[in-house]
């Protein structure tokens, strides 16, 4: 189940989470750090920003250079053992730590590692909201044990709307049947998922069979936590459901008690 916080941020809420921000060194990479802060800033306040690794060693000379510009908290640990994470470990211990301080609305954890899931699901049995960053070679596991994951291709310099994600199987249960076809090369977009949104729809949508953009994107979310418009070429949900008229029809009406103005949309008949 989506966290409501995470429900009211999609909704176009003002930032409200307290967010822990932990970085795997070992599975992250330092150019995306510019974008991944700004990305952060659209669900909340990263409270505490920490990094993990052995910043002795040749592979985290990038991140060295951007510690202290971006006021992250670099937590040594050294390897002690050939084939063994202790980074893991310590990042772990610490995000439990974290936890029961309860002065946290949720957490970010920037890897591309499923040793990661158990984690995860452990900070959402506690109520918290779960953002994962990672790759697109992040595991299912882990991506789907996230409230929300976001691919960090998106996040780096210069980087467009359109990449591709490695072919996943839709597993009973997890998915709708429709979910997007997903494509196994480096330069070709995935086809775009016209049944999945369309059912997605169906499911959020009133008795009239309109849905309000942020009930259909929060139902997105719970479908497939990995889900994002900016894979096929439209930067925000908005963007994708105007654009898509031979799919959609919106409508701008005044949200109840406000000048503010709320999209909502139905299929097209």
């Amino acid at each position: 189940m989506v966290s409501p916080r995470l429900v009211a941020k999609i909704e176009a809420e003002e930032p409200t989470l307290r967010l822990a921000v932990l970085i795997d060194a070992d599975n992250a990479q330092a150019a995306v750090i510019e974008g991944l802060l700004a990305e952060i800033a659209r669900f909340g306040e990263a409270t505490v920003k920490r990094i993990y690794g052995d910043f002795t060693a040749p592979t985290s000379a990038s991140w060295k250079k951007v510690l202290q510009q971006y006021a992250i908290k670099p937590i040594q640990q050294f390897a002690y053992t050939t084939g063994k994470n202790a980074t893991d470990s310590t990042l772990i211990i610490d995000a439990m730590d974290l936890l029961y301080t309860r002065k946290f609305d949720g957490f970010c954890l920037i890897t591309s590692d499923s040793d990661f899931t158990g984690l995860a699901m452990r900070l959402r049995e506690e109520g918290l909201t779960v953002l994962g960053f990672g790759e697109k070679k992040t595991p299912d596991a882990f991506r789907n044990a996230c409230h929300k994951f976001i691919f960090t291709e998106f996040l780096r310099p210069g980087a467009t709307t359109e990449i591709s994600v490695p072919d996943k199987k839709v597993e009973s249960g997890q998915r709708l049947a429709h979910a997007p076809a997903i494509s196994n090369t480096t330069d070709t977009k995935p086809p775009f998922p016209a049944n999945f949104l369309l059912a997605a729809l169906e499911q959020s949508s009133d008795d009239a069979g309109w849905a309000q953009l942020g009930t259909f994107g929060s139902y997105l979310t719970k479908l497939q936590p990995d889900f994002d418009s900016r894979l096929y070429g439209y930067k925000k949900l908005s963007d994708l459901v105007k654009a898509k008229k031979e799919l959609f029809l919106t409508e701008e009406r005044l949200a109840p008690g406000s000048t503010l103005k709320v999209l909502y949309l139905r299929a097209k008949q």
